[in-house]
């Protein structure tokens, strides 16, 4: 009887050895998917957080128009249904520098526009700040999300206004897309290059933004002072909510623009 006991004992052991090897075979198996799940929801999320930056970088820069300013700048076009209806003439830029000034809370920006670079858009700029179209208007949009866009000029302060009318095509864009710290530039539709209007942008750090099929974006000029005040008291504040694009922390404002 005793080794029947014994062996009974070395086979129950054995079942039970076996089961426990199989508990933990079960337990890697269980970790092992566990992990490819984890590392597939993981690239899952890369994917689809590159896509966002880069659809939200592209959106950006075909709002504006109408004459909004986004920085894709995009914008809604202008009510007129003729590009030429209204637009004022070239000529006024008289292909020559124009300087002034672009006050905004408080902080005034020296700025530069190029007429011979830019004549439409210059002209219509000139022709805007001789009626004070611009004094009093908010500065709508501010982005910080791998492009630095601070967008101005627009009447109903939400990208969607303009002058009455719009105006093309676009000028004196950057062959390589690339807009230095203290460009101005118009903001208009994506993919519409004759719906610019009054919004404009002022790039304050260094962005590149992407061409569409329209072409790139009109740069009409440059800050030559002040910008680091206004990044200091406005742009580094940040967007409304913690986003990275829309109305700025900070209520924004332009108090007058002048050139000569």
């Amino acid at each position: 009887m005793a080794p029947s006991k014994q062996n009974d004992r070395e086979a129950r052991q054995a079942r039970e050895r076996l089961r426990a090897y199989q508990a933990r075979q079960t337990v890697h198996e269980e970790k092992v998917k566990r992990r490819k799940r984890d590392n597939w929801v993981a690239g899952i999320a890369v994917l689809v957080i590159v896509l966002l930056a880069v659809g939200t970088q592209l959106l950006f820069f075909a709002k504006p128009a109408a004459t909004s300013a986004s920085a894709s700048p995009s914008a809604s076009p202008s009510p007129s249904s003729s590009a030429a209806a209204g637009v004022p003439s070239k000529s006024i830029a008289e292909g020559r520098t124009w300087t002034g000034d672009l006050t905004i809370n408080g902080i005034k920006l020296g700025v530069s526009l190029d007429g011979a670079a830019a004549p439409q858009a210059v002209s219509s700029t000139i022709s805007l700040t001789q009626k004070k179209f611009y004094d009093g208007l908010t500065c709508h949009r501010l982005t910080n999300g791998g492009f630095y866009v601070l967008q101005c000029g627009d009447p109903n302060g939400d990208g969607t206004g303009g002058p009455g009318y719009s105006y093309g095509p676009v000028e004196n864009a950057p062959k390589n897309d690339k807009y230095p710290a203290g460009t101005l530039a118009m903001a208009r539709q994506s993919g519409n290059a004759n719906s610019q209007g009054s919004q404009f942008f002022i790039v304050y750090k260094d962005t590149t933004i992407p061409s569409d099929s329209a072409g790139g974006y009109t740069v009409i000029g440059k800050i030559t002072s002040g910008l680091p005040t206004l990044i200091s008291d406005v742009t580094d504040k940040g967007v409304q909510g913690g986003s990275t694009d829309g109305k700025p922390a900070v209520a924004t404002k332009i108090d007058s623009f002048t050139l000569q």
